[in-house]
């Protein structure tokens, strides 16, 4: 496990391009913290360094799928009763897919989860810096934790 303490927003975004670089595809990303914590900021810096400025909080629609190299989908989970809701709209599917899929509010849906992942925690609020940990759950993404 890794801990990172970003001070400002930008931070964040700039920790978030630096993680997708380092990534392998296809790779899951849970993310958890509280609303407002930094989740949409983390998946925005990955979106531009990808090639998107477009990315924002799919909390209406559930995923946003961003036509980048590599492609990024972005989950949120936060508006879900289950992980059955979550499966309902193809879930496993896009496992599938050679893609990073990032999941915001991961905890809602903790049986959707792959067995590899890395998983991200954000704590922090409003202008408060960010602690961030970031672990591997599974050996896949050790290297990456080492490498952020």
């Amino acid at each position: 496990m890794k801990t990172i303490v970003c001070k400002t927003e930008s931070d964040t975004e700039s920790l978030g391009r630096r993680l997708i670089r380092a990534l392998p595809v296809p790779s899951f990303v849970a993310l958890y913290g509280d609303l407002g914590a930094g989740k949409t900021a983390l998946v925005r810096g990955m979106g531009v360094e990808v090639g998107t400025s477009e990315v924002r909080s799919p909390t209406f629609t559930i995923a946003h799928e961003y036509e980048t190299i590599p492609r990024l989908i972005h989950f949120d989970a936060y508006r879900l009763g289950d992980a059955e809701e979550l499966f309902a709209i193809g879930f496993e599917d896009y496992l599938a897919q050679d893609a990073i899929l990032v999941l915001e509010w991961a905890e809602r849906v903790p049986e959707a989860l792959p067995n590899e992942r890395m998983e991200i925690t954000i704590e922090g609020s409003g202008n408060d810096p960010r602690t961030i940990q970031i672990e591997s759950v599974g050996e896949r993404y050790e290297s990456v934790v080492n490498a952020l």
